[in-house]
């Protein structure tokens, strides 16, 4: 029998997930390409031998979304598979349409084919949006767990922007280990709070193989989920991020309104920033997307370190760049503690130089704020030079990190902090599924 001809449109994160635990083995299937979409400079790799397995000895290669219709043609593609996230809903199909019109199906893999099962309880902690504050929730999990005595491992979604043979199993227990591996801003964002909150941090390619690691050292595992992709691991507890400041975005945005409908909990973030009026919204559609689900009211209450520094300075707002960008946010936290304190927004776009400039091209929306992206070396010196270009008198840094371990900053730095606060017992009384089914460490 022919194989079916499967082309994979990704990202460099779920799409390699599903083509591991869904198509590499299957015999009735080829896979004869993945796309890439939303992050710069990861087309034109191959998805290597050693991880695609015996099937595909010269590896599988990894062309720009952009050639959709093209590849379908010339590789006689037969099924196309969507495996990216925090788009549209529209946008989704716009894909569906262009594969239909060059003659292919089109295709979603579902959790039933794709969440692996683990010996280990999971505590899955996941978003309708990029941004909604999953990295707190998830280190506030972690605590919750660790005070109760139980071995906690944090998975995070694949985020493997260079080597991929090099990235097939990650394990970062110290920043050196950061630092060894090379990572990108985007994955240090992601990574290095946990550390620093004395967590593992296991990320990677092939999360089968990881799995297995975590499960080894781990009573508990958390998923921290990137976007609003779908957890990887079948949850003991599926956590979902609702974001008022976002409202009506619970239903518009692949695959958030998926994990909203899945979820055994939706965590309402940021009340404390947002109008009582989109609170009340988020709560509605939550009822109506999911009313079997339990409600965590939170709040995400931000503290700056030298809050009299910022009174009447002119100030550059550097904030998360996927918040920015894949999550569609004008401004962030450091934008709002500068309002807050009396400070004067400059606008960076101006001084924006490079793929720094195109982003902003790309998002209209965004500003006046800096989106702190650096996907490669070059992306990074871009982000420094654009920094040093904008005429301030310091940076706020509302980044989960402190970019002055990757970057040169020439001013004053002042950072912004945020870390989620739920009524006392709220969060502890949603976890008790994964705390019955983990026994406390020895």
């Amino acid at each position: 029998m022919t194989p079916t001809r499967v082309l994979i449109l990704g990202a460099a994160g779920r799409d390699f997930h599903d083509f591991n635990v869904v198509y590499r083995d299957d015999p009735a299937v080829e896979v004869v390409g993945f796309t890439a979409a939303q992050i710069p400079g990861i087309a034109g790799r191959r998805y290597p031998a050693s991880l695609a397995g015996p099937r595909y000895p010269d590896g599988i290669p990894v062309e720009a979304e952009e050639d959709l219709e093209r590849l379908v043609r010339e590789r006689r593609v037969d099924l196309v598979v969507f495996a990216y996230s925090d788009v549209g809903h529209e946008h989704v199909m716009h894909l569906a349409s262009r594969a239909l019109a060059a003659g292919a199906d089109f295709a979603l893999l579902g959790p039933r084919r794709t969440a692996l099962a683990s010996r280990r309880p999971v505590v899955a902690v996941c978003a309708v949006r990029t941004g909604c504050g999953k990295g707190p929730v998830s280190r506030r999990v972690v605590e919750i767990l660790r005070e109760r005595g139980r071995r906690v491992v944090v998975v995070r979604h694949p985020m493997p922007y260079g080597d991929l043979q090099a990235a097939r199993v990650q394990r970062f227990a110290t920043l050196d280990d950061l630092d060894a591996a090379g990572v990108t801003l985007e994955e240090r964002e992601e990574y290095e709070p946990h550390v620093e909150n004395g967590s593992v941090v296991f990320a990677g390619v092939d999360y089968a193989a990881i799995l297995a690691r975590a499960e080894a050292e781990a009573d508990v595992i958390v998923w921290d989920g990137g976007n609003n992709d779908l957890p990887f691991f079948v949850p003991t507890v599926h956590l979902c991020l609702v974001d008022p400041l976002r409202p009506g975005h619970e239903s518009r945005y692949h695959p958030g309104e998926a994990n909203l409908r899945a979820a055994d909990v939706a965590v309402i973030v940021k009340e404390d920033s947002a109008a009582p009026a989109d609170v009340d919204a988020v709560r509605g559609a939550i009822r109506a997307l999911n009313p079997r689900a339990a409600i965590v009211d939170t709040r995400l209450p931000l503290t700056v370190d030298a809050p009299e520094a910022l009174r009447g300075r002119r100030v550059l707002a550097v904030e998360d760049g996927p918040t920015m960008t894949h999550g569609g946010m004008a401004s962030g936290a450091a934008a709002l503690a500068a309002r807050r304190h009396g400070a004067v927004l400059v606008d960076p776009r101006p001084y924006a130089k490079g793929t720094i400039r195109e982003a902003f091209e790309r998002h209209p929306t965004l500003g006046p704020v800096l989106p702190a992206l650096g996907y490669g070396r070059e992306q990074l010196a871009e982000l420094e030079a654009t920094i040093d270009a904008v005429p301030c008198d310091l940076v706020l840094l509302g980044t989960p990190i402190d970019l002055g371990r990757s970057l040169r900053l020439r001013r004053p730095v002042v950072r912004v902090r945020y870390e989620v606060d739920a009524a006392p017992g709220a969060l502890e009384a949603v976890l008790e599924p994964a705390l019955r089914g983990a026994h406390a460490a020895p």
